[in-house]
């Protein structure tokens, strides 16, 4: 099969990719492992963070997403986003999405942690994430330029004189292209303890690795503090963050509330971690009894289904591995360290969410760069004739629960040097990156808490720890 672009994944980003290379006359052919508009985008519940208030600006945002990041944001990705954060919204709304308004059209705009103004953008209030992806997928779908392979795997990218020329499929078919577009999500599932769906385990990371593209940043893995923990069907739902931006509390053992729910979400992580040691318990309480019901449908019956009536009473809940904010190291196109090599999504790192991502920002972040990624890759001149290089393209290896239980004990909200040289024996390949990457960061900050550095180091200020094939990570700083 032949080519322009292709691009592997149909979350949010892989599709938005698809149909904005598509748009501009190239051809198109996204991979997906699984049926269009069953990806981890389904799931999501948060919105589009971007300046829409008469009273907020890109600036206000820019200040907003710099803070939260602990001293690690890459300042001119953040800056990009928080630019063209409002143009994404308005072309979504071109492309048919519908979100929240009033009755006079005025866009409805909630509040989460770590922003100063309300600014996030939802279509059916907790149902952004289905909303999108049914809109994207129907447009993928009729649009004659992409050419749609549903239930296939890529196992490989091929790469002609250390340039991209296609992916190797795992049924031993391959796909010729000029660029490769990775939009495969990212690796919460990775740890025992999560709020994404089981495939979220970072195949795409492992993809760019193997073909020699650099990874960053794998240190940050965000934990979100108001996860279902219940054995009762939901545990591990996420009650979206917006529900705290609407009124939501969260109460300890004597009903009292013990942290400021508005704060960024490692700030809230944590205490909410030490108010579950202090009780012995596996849970804090969740109060959003004064929430409008009508506001969040979906959770309030998805709560319902697994036998908790939130109108009525307390959630119980704790932290559970989120969002990865580390990934393939990309520049301000989404360009890969490899050239013809593309990463857009959460599979990608820009260095905008530094150490800890501010709510919302990471939907955003498909459309802007998802944007950026299919300019840039419509004008990938394509590899030169000859063999392709190695490597032998082979499947991801799979995951063991052992695997996912060692890295949340060894990996989790909190980490020490000993746990961490444990993983490095690990199985996975992708788990002993992540344990290479948290020890080179000899600091706490954001979401890595070293218990043996307790504190945060001056010295790794606005850098990232970047690491390649058969090389040691390295202390990168990012113009």
């Amino acid at each position: 099969m032949q080519t322009d672009v292709a691009v592997v994944g149909a979350g949010a980003a892989g599709l938005y990719t698809a149909l904005c290379a598509a748009h501009q006359g190239a051809r198109v052919t996204l991979i997906s492992a699984t049926p269009l508009a069953e990806s981890s985008t389904y799931w999501a519940q948060g919105g589009l963070a971007a300046a829409l208030a008469q009273d907020d600006s890109p600036e206000l945002h820019l200040a907003d997403t710099v803070k939260t990041g602990r001293g690690t944001v890459r300042e001119s990705a953040a800056g990009v986003l928080c630019r063209e954060a409002p143009a994404a919204v308005e072309h979504l709304q071109r492309l048919g999405v519908s979100f929240d308004a009033d009755r006079a059209g005025t866009l409805a705009l909630g509040l989460e942690g770590g922003h100063s103004a309300r600014r996030i953008v939802h279509a059916g209030g907790a149902a952004t994430g289905r909303r999108l992806i049914r809109q994207l997928s129907a447009l993928v779908a009729e649009d004659g330029r992409v050419e749609v392979l549903e239930g296939r795997r890529a196992i490989g990218v091929i790469t002609i004189g250390g340039r991209v020329a296609g992916l190797r499929l795992a049924d031993g078919a391959s796909v010729s292209a000029s660029a490769v577009v990775l939009a495969t999500g990212g690796a919460a599932a990775l740890w025992s303890r999560t709020t994404n769906p089981a495939g979220a385990t970072g195949g795409g990371l492992l993809l760019a690795f193997a073909a020699g593209a650099e990874l960053a940043d794998l240190e940050f893995m965000q934990f979100h503090p108001t996860a279902v923990a219940a054995p009762n069907g939901a545990d591990g739902f996420l009650v979206t963050e917006a529900i705290r931006g609407e009124g939501a509390l969260l109460l300890d053992a004597a009903g009292e509330r013990f942290v400021n729910e508005l704060a960024p979400r490692d700030e809230v992580a944590r205490a909410v971690q030490r108010q579950m040691a202090l009780r012995g318990a596996g849970s804090v309480d969740l109060d959003m009894r004064e929430v409008d019901p009508a506001l969040f449908p979906n959770v309030v019956s998805a709560l319902k289904r697994a036998g908790i009536d939130p109108e009525r009473e307390l959630v119980p809940v704790a932290p559970a591995a989120h969002y990865m904010m580390g990934g393939i190291a990309t520049d301000l196109n989404a360009r890969a360290s490899i050239p013809g090599l593309y990463a857009v999504g959460e599979c990608s790192c820009t260095g905008l969410h530094g150490a800890n991502r501010l709510a919302s920002n990471s939907l955003t972040e498909c459309f802007v760069f998802g944007l950026r990624a299919a300019r840039s890759a419509i004008e990938e001149p394509g590899p030169a004739g000859g063999e392709p290089d190695a490597p032998v393209h082979e499947p991801p290896p799979g995951l063991s629960a052992e695997s996912r239980e060692a890295l949340w004990r060894y990996g989790g909200l909190e980490r020490d040097e000993a746990g961490l040289r444990r993983l490095l024996q690990n199985a996975h390949p992708l788990v002993r990156l992540i344990a290479a990457s948290a020890l080179a960061r000899t600091e706490t900050r954001g979401a890595h808490v070293r218990l043996d550095h307790p504190v945060r180091n001056p010295a790794f200020d606005g850098t990232h720890v970047a690491i390649g094939d058969g090389a040691p990570p390295q202390i990168e700083r990012w113009d």
